[in-house]
């Protein structure tokens, strides 16, 4: 691609946001760096910097979060920035980067709320993107899963917008070289402990590989999208019976959205998840009170099924 049509293309990404109060999550990568850049050029956004110190890596850690404050500073963005430690999360994951993730999204949250903004922004691009349906593709993933990252999401009350999913890291790259930004490299994203980074490896040396995996991810968004046409849409309560006589896709995908759009957590919110919402409209023998990812608590009673209250009924 030319670099006059690497800009447009950006651009053009860029572009799709809403004009308005946002915060940008801002690593200090060059991925994160480009996007605060692209974003900083629109005077109809009013942008807030935000920063999660993870604390694992010492000084260099601490070297990433200065350097967000320095760049947020040197382009007069108000800039919040805060070490993993310092955060009360009401919950910690027990694995590494499900817990890493709930932190950001905390985070996110809490400035998103004080500095009364519309949303966070993030920089995950088309090669992030072909990492993550790859990655549930070996766990087993069904089709709603390796939609992969949604360009727009609401987790836990909170708007995420993915803005560069059909970008490339290269264009962002190219885009800071052009501009003569500079950004700091994490030396833990090429340590082959984990499982993403060794992904990172094979796709990087197969881009035909990314190219198919992108192409799976829009053929089962193509396929959502013609399931929702069809699913039943539950309310705040619904009877059994709105799930029990859908068929199983269609109620799959109705159940996804009930438990997302009472806050579920989109990441979390697997296919053996939404299968146990799916059994509680099905089978009066399953547990009429289960817990979901989100902290939600749903309850059947007398064959409704809503989020469980504390005044409820008490029965099955």
């Amino acid at each position: 691609m030319m670099a006059s049509d690497i800009h447009s293309h950006l651009a053009t990404a860029i572009a799709a946001v809403e004009p308005g109060n946002w915060a940008v999550g801002v690593s200090g990568g060059a991925d994160s760096v480009a996007l605060l850049a692209m974003l900083h050029d629109r005077p109809d956004l009013k942008l807030h910097v935000v920063h999660l110190n993870h604390e694992t890596r010492g000084a260099e850690s601490d070297g990433d979060a200065a350097f967000v404050m320095a760049l947020a500073a040197e382009w007069k963005i108000p800039c919040t920035v805060a070490a993993i430690s310092e955060l009360a999360l009401p919950s910690a994951p027990p694995n590494r980067a499900a817990r890493f993730r709930a932190a950001r999204m905390f985070l996110f949250d809490q400035v998103v709320q004080a500095q009364q903004l519309s949303g966070v922004i993030l920089a995950h691009h088309a090669d992030d993107q072909a990492e993550t349906i790859l990655q549930r593709l070996l766990r087993g993933a069904g089709p709603a899963s390796l939609v992969g990252i949604r360009p727009a999401a609401r987790i836990g009350g909170l708007n995420v917008l993915h803005l560069l999913l059909a970008c490339r890291g290269s264009e962002l790259r190219q885009e800071l070289v052009k501009r003569k930004i500079t950004w700091r490299e994490d030396a833990s994203n090429e340590s082959p402990r984990f499982l993403r980074n060794r992904l990172r490896r094979v796709l990087r040396d197969r881009p035909m590989l990314t190219d198919a995996l992108l192409q799976l991810g829009h053929a089962c968004a193509a396929y959502e999208q013609l399931l929702d046409r069809h699913a039943p849409r539950l309310g705040e309560r619904f009877a059994v019976d709105d799930l029990r006589n859908a068929p199983l896709p269609l109620g799959r995908l109705a159940a996804r959205h009930w438990l997302q759009e009472r806050g579920g957590d989109m990441e979390q919110i697997n296919t053996a998840t939404v299968d146990r919402l799916v059994a509680m409209a099905r089978d009066a023998a399953t547990p009429p009170r289960q817990h979901f990812p989100g902290g939600l608590q749903v309850r059947r009673v007398r064959g409704v099924i809503a989020i469980d209250k504390p005044s409820s009924e008490s029965s099955g």
